[in-house]
């Protein structure tokens, strides 16, 4: 059976504030399976690939492995949401989560920490995920919405992200019930999660908001490939200095947020504290990042998209001290990780609605999809950093660091602000 294709001239703004409504629902429960997914794994893969190396600095490629695949999969991403629309984008990001977790489970049954490595490679797909339905949420939202509908899905992440970390244990002990290895247990968990997210994409995303958006605006509906990805982004982003600014942004507030936040169960973990107090570490940290969202993206389309991301840099730059100078005081280390989520908000929500307004839509998910590689290549560079640092100087000496390049981006920021014409 044919159906007629829906006319978007005749199509009315009632029924569009409908189907974004339901757009945004459907990306929302997304994000509370997937955040499931990707935070208890997040709690525990540095300190697996720890003990299974013994080595401090080899346990830093855990986060290092699963921002890379992150990363790896932000362009296939692109390219399948340019030419199936966003369910298949969010589809394939999901599909490679779950296989990743498969493959988590089998590495730490046979001690294999170069396998976990490889499965958490694939995990990434989660992050890529959650990331991508971000952008999904803008596709037909007006304007001066957009990045509270942005930070609306985000901040759905608050439920499964802030849960996450804590479900590590009680999981760990029922996958030990079920004769699963030491450990394994939360990635078996988190399968189920993504497993969750995937059927939610493929039932719920209809129709898809980038392919009626397209219709919507006339523009023309296909998706490059790979190269044709990259190199219509770059062009794009030489035309568009205010989507380059962006980019920049969004890249230096995940680098920081990663680097700090990857190590912070490591450090924890070798001053003591157990499963419990590091899950609860990390919960407060993933509640900075996504509870506050709505605030933030209420005040990025009031006061501006760039004024967020100056005051941005400025939190990151607080955590970063408070994160050098910690010790061995817990408190302070918790205060440094709420604050470090709370300015990586600020990045990611004012970035990336400064990114999908400064682009014309029938480039966005090529421009998107560098985004998302830019910022999760630096990510990964920084958690090879963050773990070298740590292994061989000290906590502290990475806060440190992280603080001064972020010091560096706000100050490029505002001069580069103040340069640009209105």
């Amino acid at each position: 059976m044919t159906s007629t294709p829906t006319e978007p001239a005749l199509l009315p703004t009632d029924r569009i504030r409908s189907i974004q409504r339901r757009t945004l629902g459907v990306l929302s429960a997304t994000q509370i399976m997937g955040g499931v997914g990707v935070a208890v794994g997040l709690a525990l893969s540095s300190v697996v690939v720890d003990e299974l190396s013994g080595s401090t600095v080899i346990s830093g490629f855990a986060g290092t492995a699963t921002v890379l695949g992150a990363a790896l999969l932000a362009l296939p991403a692109a390219k399948a949401s340019g030419s199936g629309g966003r369910r298949a984008g969010l589809a394939l990001a999901y599909l490679a989560a779950l296989a990743g977790c498969v493959v988590s489970v089998t590495a730490i049954s046979l001690g294999s920490w170069p396998l976990l490595l490889a499965g958490l490679v694939l995990v990434g797909g989660g992050s890529a995920g959650g990331l991508a339905a971000r952008y999904s949420a803008t596709d037909l939202s007006p304007r001066d919405h957009s990045a509270r509908h942005l930070s609306l899905v985000v901040w759905a992440s608050t439920i499964g992200s802030v849960a996450g970390p804590n479900l590590a244990q009680p999981a760990d002990e029922l996958g030990r019930s079920l004769g699963l290895a030491d450990k394994a247990g939360p990635f078996a968990f988190a399968a189920l999660a993504f497993a969750a997210a995937l059927a939610i994409v493929i039932a719920g995303l209809r129709p898809d908001p980038l392919k009626l958006a397209r219709e919507l605006h006339g523009a023309e509906d296909r998706g490059p490939g790979r190269n044709r990805t990259v190199r219509t982004a770059l062009q794009t982003l030489r035309t568009t200095p205010m989507a380059r600014t962006a980019l920049v942004m969004i890249a230096v507030s995940h680098t920081a947020m990663v680097s700090v936040m990857s190590m912070t169960p490591v450090k924890l973990h070798h001053d003591g504290s157990d499963l419990k107090v590091i899950g609860l570490v990390i919960s407060l940290h993933i509640a900075g990042m996504y509870v506050l969202s709505p605030v933030v993206g209420w005040l990025a389309d009031k006061a501006g998209k760039v004024p967020v991301l100056v005051l941005g840099m400025a939190v990151l730059l607080a955590a970063a001290m408070l994160a050098a100078t910690a010790g061995h005081r817990i408190w302070q280390v918790t205060a440094a990780l709420v604050l470090l989520g709370i300015g990586w908000s600020c990045g990611l929500v004012a970035g990336s609605a400064l990114v999908t307004e400064s682009v014309p839509i029938d480039r966005r998910p090529a421009v998107q999809g560098l985004s998302d590689l830019l910022m999760n290549v630096c990510g990964a560079t920084g958690t090879i950093l963050a773990g070298a640092v740590v292994g061989r100087l000290s906590y502290g000496a990475l806060g440190l660091g992280v603080g001064l390049m972020v010091t560096a981006a706000g100050l490029w920021l505002s001069i580069t602000w103040h340069r640009t014409p209105a």
